[in-house]
């Protein structure tokens, strides 16, 4: 049972979020020509299919359900769907063969946002195999008290990285200062704004957003309905 302070934390985590977010999609919207709804029910299905290509993924790429994460890691809602959701999700399916994961970076919070996922995309592409090391690892080094502190610097990541992965710290350092892997975080920013993500975490499961990413039980039932159409 969740205590009440853990609660009102991810409540304010959230409104804290959709705040900072408020801004940027507006701005990112402003400069698109779609016609596009900014918003997505839990009813509503994209047309097309989420492309696994060039995404972090966990599980296999064939799997018959994909469970997609966008989120930001300067985002403490999504630090707390990481340690709470996440975990249960990873036992219950991601270790068989019929669920996948994937994480798609959202730029939400300004310059932090963007280099982290500047450092995260650099490990995907350089040391694919520690990708998810320097992810939770970037997720741990997130503040519990203090949101807005600015802690997302060039030094931390490559202190991060020098823990997790295999990288070269020089390379890796340079990646994130020329923006060698903007290409990359602009294809997520396009699938942010593709699926209608206007909140972080948003989790879709097979192209249909969850209504609450903290039910579990929700993202158990979306799961499961799906599975059972897979082998119908």
């Amino acid at each position: 049972m969740k205590s009440n302070q853990s609660f009102r934390l991810k409540v304010a985590a959230l409104i804290t979020g959709v705040l900072a977010i408020g801004i940027a999609f507006f701005l990112l919207s402003a400069n698109s020509n779609s016609t596009k709804t900014s918003t997505t029910s839990s009813e509503d299905e994209i047309a097309h299919s989420f492309s696994l290509n060039n995404q972090p993924l966990l599980g296999e790429e064939d799997a018959p359900v994909t469970v997609v994460e966008f989120g930001d890691f300067k985002c403490p809602a999504c630090k707390a769907w990481g340690e709470e959701i996440f975990p249960k999700l990873q036992k219950e399916y991601l270790e068989k063969d019929s669920v996948n994961f994937s994480y798609v970076n959202v730029l939400f919070h300004g310059e932090e946002s963007e280099l982290s996922a500047l450092g995260a995309e650099s490990i995907l592409k350089r040391d694919p195999q520690s990708y998810w090391s320097f992810h939770k690892a970037l997720f741990n080094a997130q503040p519990t008290q203090n949101h807005n502190e600015k802690w997302v610097t060039v030094s931390k990541l490559t202190e991060i990285a020098g823990n997790t992965t295999n990288v070269d710290l020089v390379q890796f350092k340079q990646d994130i200062e020329a923006k060698s892997m903007l290409s990359d975080v602009e294809k997520d920013m396009f699938l942010v704004e593709d699926y209608h993500v206007v909140s972080t975490p948003t989790v879709m499961i097979n192209n249909k957003v969850v209504e609450d990413p903290f039910n579990y039980r929700e993202i158990q039932k979306a799961i499961e309905e799906e599975l059972e159409e897979s082998t119908s």
